[in-house]
């Protein structure tokens, strides 16, 4: 009964994706004649989806309501047709069910030995170490004084994309929350698309849906992102304003965890800032105290 559930869920979302992507492409985009006649929806039409990719519109409606399944070719040509960067063909190809050797059950994970050593030798840059569905598995102090004390958060609240929604303290943070935040859905997306009968994952998009109108808003988006690498501006209530690059390592041996660090140009502010975290940080670490955040400055 479980199967027949999480396949009517994949079905459902891969309409949902293409019916956001369509939506987001207009008839001059997709090469089609200005016919001068009002249109009543959107971007393109089921039909004009169809004529591109050379299918019946009836296949195509069947498609976008889990009522029949695309063969590999048919989602290269809905890549192409819908202008599908390369992480949404990935995610459009996983919704189909077309990517080979995807656990169908998920245990509980634990951080990577391999990873955690490398954390531990990061003991002047902020670094952690994210699962599934963007789960925080571990981190060291600079990570915790530079985001937020994470040791002091449920363990089944330690999750990035939870952070950025419900933590006040690190909306106001991020500079540029929005952006920020609108990026962590995107990512959190993807890992939906790679993981979708993750349980887990659902009950947490449930839960942003219900507390946060914009995760609902960008979560129907439907926009997806990998977990790569990026800049960002924080306000760190120490070290001043930091204009940090991120970057995540992906673990060799599994793809679902991830070293992502925070690093800033030597001889810059941010640089300057992040010594004197580290500096911080060095100095909590041997009065024997566990405080992970920082005072304010002046304190």
């Amino acid at each position: 009964m479980s199967g027949d559930t999480n396949a009517h869920a994949e079905a459902n979302e891969l309409g949902e994706f293409l019916k956001a992507r369509r939506a987001g492409i207009t008839a001059a985009e997709a090469g089609l004649p200005d016919t001068g006649a009002r249109r009543r929806v959107k971007g393109l039409r089921r039909e004009e989806v169809a004529l591109l990719v050379s299918i019946s519109t009836d296949y195509y409606t069947r498609l976008e309501q889990g009522r029949r399944q695309a063969s590999a070719p048919v989602l290269e040509a809905l890549a192409r047709v819908l202008r599908l960067g390369a992480e949404e063909r990935a995610y459009l190809f996983e919704l189909a069910g077309k990517e080979t050797g995807r656990p169908r059950r998920q245990g509980a994970q634990r951080p990577k030995p391999q990873l955690r050593r490398l954390l531990a030798e990061l003991t002047h840059t902020p670094a952690l170490i994210l699962g599934r569905r963007l789960d925080i598995l571990d981190w060291n102090p600079m990570a915790a004084a530079l985001l937020t004390d994470f040791s002091a958060l449920p363990e089944k609240h330690r999750n990035y994309v939870r952070l950025i929604f419900l933590d006040p303290a690190m909306k106001s943070l991020h500079a540029e929350w929005e952006n920020t935040a609108r990026s962590t859905v995107a990512m959190l997306r993807r890992e939906a698309g790679r993981h979708p009968e993750d349980e887990r994952t659902a009950q947490l998009v449930g839960e942003l849906s219900l507390r946060s109108d914009a995760f609902r808003r960008w979560w129907a988006d439907h926009r997806v992102a990998s977990l790569s690498r990026g800049s960002k501006t924080l306000r760190h209530p120490l070290a001043g304003e930091l204009e940090l690059d991120w970057s995540a390592l992906t673990g060799a041996d599994d793809p679902d965890q991830h070293l992502v660090t925070w690093t800033a140009e030597p001889g810059t502010p941010a640089h300057d800032g992040l010594r004197i975290l580290a500096s911080w940080t060095a100095a909590e670490d041997r009065s024997g105290t566990d405080t992970r955040t920082p005072p304010a400055p002046g304190h």
